[in-house]
């Protein structure tokens, strides 16, 4: 979800600035870490590392019970706002703190390059450099790229980082016409078939056993055809995509024991954060870091799972407890983040039995919150006609909160996609709100829109006798040519 946030003036905006690929694939089968590597020099002198006991004291009970289990799997269902990154770091430098880990052998998972930096800052500011704190691609990148000469020889091939190309060129070939919201969600098809570990050839009865609708109401042998095509085509070019990086190095690790061993040595001991969104591909990874060995912290919430529409599954962290007999399971339930009222209106929305009066039945490994932050407004509802009105209404409330005297820097609007940002965008700048964009680039500043626009500004130039002075039917035709397409992307 990506919020704007508001501030009293309107923010100044500036310019935006062939190796062989081997055929063994390691899908047919059910990082390792380079050598650390000298730390950056820094000017600044290393934080001083905190006591054992000041580490416990500044955790709340349940914080605590994650920080002081250091051995064996170790399940933590973490609501939102609970602290669950504060507890993990705590527990990474508490087992430092009392010899337990040496931070060179410890490696954190987590979702975002963003989380990982604010892992490694926070254990910097614990003490505790050294510890790798990567994404599971960045993780096993670096091993990939380090390991690349001796288990597969030669150079590295080149990440194709955008699908899009080698899919048009996949589905040309096969005689399909292909517009670009085609072309989005067949990508969209390679990348879950890759990350369940679906090939080709397995392909339509995996769709027809999950009941998986395939994109454009295309045939399941036509998508099943698309991903032996693309993986051709892939090839020609002698390039790699994100989830070839895993499932090369998984690949690896099966096929050179020795260099599971150099990973396993230098790596003693995991923790997984938002493991709920954990893909079977990411999962088989794991295992293969891991070994025989237990050394195990997995952080998740069912209830905010996100990515399922790519392959991922809450099943790995509700079955952990299966899958590693023994492993104790601690729930964080306090949540620092949110009013009473807006932990009620959660607690009941995730719950089951949603009538009034009955106690809440969550899902399994789901977490019951339960509010630290004193009382504040109740949580209001409102629907509106369309988009535009929803908008004029965002910036109507925002204009009376800050006639009343609240800080525009304390006001955020939220939205779940990035495409809805423009229409709240545009309603703000009309009423004199001056607002920065977090997590996503303001929508006149997006590569494809400029690129529309540039289309548009063209085609008033060269084109005016062709246009008909119906702008949204003008705007479709030169759009149209390029592959753009009313059609919203197909339901994932």
């Amino acid at each position: 979800m990506a919020p704007l946030d508001l501030m009293s003036q309107p923010p100044t905006s500036s310019p935006p600035s062939p190796a062989p690929v081997p055929r063994s694939d390691p899908r047919l089968s059910p990082a390792p870490s380079d050598p650390p590597s000298p730390a950056p020099p820094s000017f600044a002198a290393p934080a001083a590392r905190w006591d054992a006991q000041a580490l416990l004291e500044a955790l709340d009970p349940d914080q605590r019970q994650v920080a002081e289990h250091l051995e064996g799997p170790l399940c933590v269902l973490a609501g939102a706002g609970t602290g669950k990154t504060r507890a993990i770091t705590y527990r990474i430098a508490y087992g430092v703190a009392v010899g337990a880990y040496q931070p060179t052998q410890v490696l954190a998972v987590t979702f975002t390059a963003r989380a990982a930096g604010e892992m490694r800052s926070r254990l910097a500011d614990l003490g505790v450099p050294g510890v790798q704190a990567r994404t599971f691609h960045s993780a096993a990148l670096r091993q990939l790229t380090y390991f690349w000469p001796t288990a597969i020889g030669g150079r590295r091939p080149e990440i194709e980082k955008f699908k899009g190309r080698l899919v048009g060129t996949a589905a040309h070939r096969l005689g399909l016409s292909a517009d670009r919201a085609l072309i989005r969600d067949l990508s969209a098809e390679v990348e879950w078939a890759k990350v369940t570990m679906t090939l080709p050839e397995d392909y339509a009865q995996q769709a027809a056993a999950l009941r998986r609708e395939p994109p454009g109401g295309l045939e399941p042998a036509t998508v099943a055809q698309v991903l032996a095509a693309y993986e051709e085509a892939k090839t020609e070019r002698g390039v790699i995509d994100f989830e070839d990086v895993l499932l090369l190095m998984v690949g690896v690790l099966l096929d050179r024991e020795d260099i599971a061993d150099q990973v396993r040595g230098q790596y003693k001991h995991f923790v997984v954060d938002e493991y709920q969104d954990v893909s079977p591909l990411q999962q088989r990874l794991l295992d293969l870091w891991l070994g025989r060995r237990r050394q195990l912290c997995v952080v998740g919430d069912v209830s905010q799972t996100i990515y399922s529409f790519t392959g991922a599954t809450p099943d790995f962290l509700t079955g952990f407890t299966t899958r590693y007999a023994g492993a104790r399971t601690v729930r964080l339930s306090r949540d620092y983040r949110s009013t009473p009222q807006v932990v009620s209106l959660a607690n009941r929305v995730l719950s089951r039995s949603r009538r009034g009066g009955g106690a809440l039945t969550l899902p399994a490994g789901a977490v019951e919150l339960v509010a630290q932050r004193p009382s504040g407004p109740a949580v209001r509802f409102e629907a509106y006609d369309d988009d535009v009105a929803e908008a004029a209404a965002v910036a109507e409330h925002v204009g009376r909160l800050r006639s009343s005297g609240v800080p525009l820097s304390e006001i955020a609007v939220l939205y779940r996609t990035n495409s809805q940002s423009e229409v709240i965008e545009q309603a703000l700048s009309g009423a004199g709100i001056g607002y920065l964009v977090r997590g996503g680039e303001r929508f006149f500043e997006r590569d494809e829109v400029k690129r529309a626009m540039v289309m548009l500004r063209a085609a008033t130039r060269t084109e005016r006798a062709d246009l008909t002075g119906d702008v949204g039917a003008d705007a479709r035709m030169v759009l149209g040519r390029e592959g753009w397409s009313e059609q919203p992307p197909a339901p994932r």
